[in-house]
């Protein structure tokens, strides 16, 4: 089961922390949120959803976490879209 490492997340308000870890627990491709030292590691299938991966697209955007660890989702189904260069985590992901 790969772990998404989120460091240092920044958040603004308890609300706001309340929000990621909503979010984050709601995505159905994750299956375990850990917090470890000044990390939280969420626990994912080794396999998820198109749904699951635009949505941890946009949690990584918006609390701003390293996006290049979803490149290992990437599959022979997914390819057309995610690697889509207009999007705009492409650079973020694939762009070396």
């Amino acid at each position: 089961m790969p772990i998404l490492i989120c460091k240092q997340v920044r958040f603004y308000s308890q609300g706001d922390e309340s929000a990621f870890f909503s979010f984050a627990g709601g995505i159905k491709g994750v299956r375990k949120i850990r917090g470890v030292s000044d990390e939280i590691h969420l626990h994912v299938s080794a396999r998820i959803s198109e749904a699951s991966l635009r949505d941890l697209l946009g949690l990584f955007r918006r609390y701003k976490i390293a996006m290049q660890q979803l490149s290992q989702f990437e599959t022979v189904r997914n390819r057309e879209w995610f690697r889509d260069e207009q999007q705009f985590w492409y650079q973020q992901i694939f762009d070396n």
